[in-house]
């Protein structure tokens, strides 16, 4: 389980470094639908990271 919850977070914050990454990358060339797509995508990894944090304290 601890090894599960290890890669969801690591997976998580890949996830949402990828959308810092989308989100500049929007912001420099005035792209509003990239900008948007960082955005949720930042957003998408946080509660990834929330998730298998929480899924981590959960006791069996």
């Amino acid at each position: 389980m601890q090894l599960f919850s290890q890669f969801a977070i690591i997976g998580g914050g890949l996830w949402a470094v990828w959308g810092v990454i989308t989100l500049a990358g929007g912001l420099k060339d005035q792209n509003g639908p990239a900008t948007q797509s960082g955005v949720w995508q930042v957003v998408g990894g946080g509660l990834i990271i929330a998730a298998a944090a929480l899924f981590s304290n959960i006791a069996l």
